[in-house]
């Protein structure tokens, strides 16, 4: 079965979300590769804020005229959704919403997905279609939460390495030289993890890691 879902905060960038979904920072072939379709996409009713003391946002539904932007992931299967559920962990609940894809204003215009695109102005864009996907919504508190609005290019910047560490930072300009990731998960140990045990050796990563087994028995029971 083939899901869609929309991504707002760490899953925006490739790095992650490979990571989770194929347990590599880049698609183990071409094949895997092409299975994802990655627009960039706008959720209207929503605030993203960031997490106290946290690397990762969250998003409450609200009766104003925010919106939140994001990206449209369209080829998801159950096994991916599943390590999905698992890497996000007791503090969303994943929920469907209606998101519409944003489209340049000018044709010659790239609609390529990556981590920079994001970074547009709103103007530069129109609403398309509308399409349903899933999305993870906070449920652990608006107590944790700040109002400060979570910022994706200082993620990028200044946070990604503690999630990915120098083997995918690496193929990026302005990564090469940053701690690798053993390096990474010895300093955050010390420390409260910012990641929420979402980097590269946290505890849910290892829970992705050593799920295998189970995963596979899923994806046989949804044959």
């Amino acid at each position: 079965m083939s899901h869609t879902a929309f991504f707002y905060g760490t899953l925006m960038a490739p790095p992650v979300l490979h990571r989770v979904i194929w347990g590599s920072q880049t698609p183990p072939t071409p094949a895997h590769a092409s299975l994802l379709h990655i627009r960039p996409a706008i959720l209207h009713a929503h605030r993203r804020h960031k997490v106290k003391q946290a690397d990762y946002p969250a998003i409450l539904p609200v009766d104003t005229s925010s919106s939140v932007r994001g990206t449209l992931v369209e080829g998801l299967t159950d096994g991916d959704i599943w390590r999905l559920d698992i890497f996000e962990g007791s503090e969303y609940q994943r929920r469907k919403v209606k998101v519409k894809v944003l489209q340049p204003k000018h044709d010659n215009a790239s609609t390529e997905v990556g981590m920079g695109d994001l970074s547009q102005k709103e103007e530069d864009n129109v609403e398309g279609e509308e399409v349903e996907a899933e999305t993870y919504i906070w449920t652990a508190g608006a107590h944790r939460l700040e109002a400060e609005e979570w910022d994706f290019a200082e993620f990028v910047r200044d946070k990604m390495k503690r999630w990915v560490g120098r083997e995918a930072a690496e193929t990026d300009e302005g990564f090469q030289g940053r701690p690798s990731i053993n390096e990474v998960d010895d300093a955050v140990a010390a420390l409260d993890d910012p990641t929420g045990g979402r980097g590269a050796n946290g505890t849910i990563s290892r829970q992705l890691n050593e799920g295998g087994t189970k995963e596979d028995n899923i994806l046989e029971s949804a044959v």
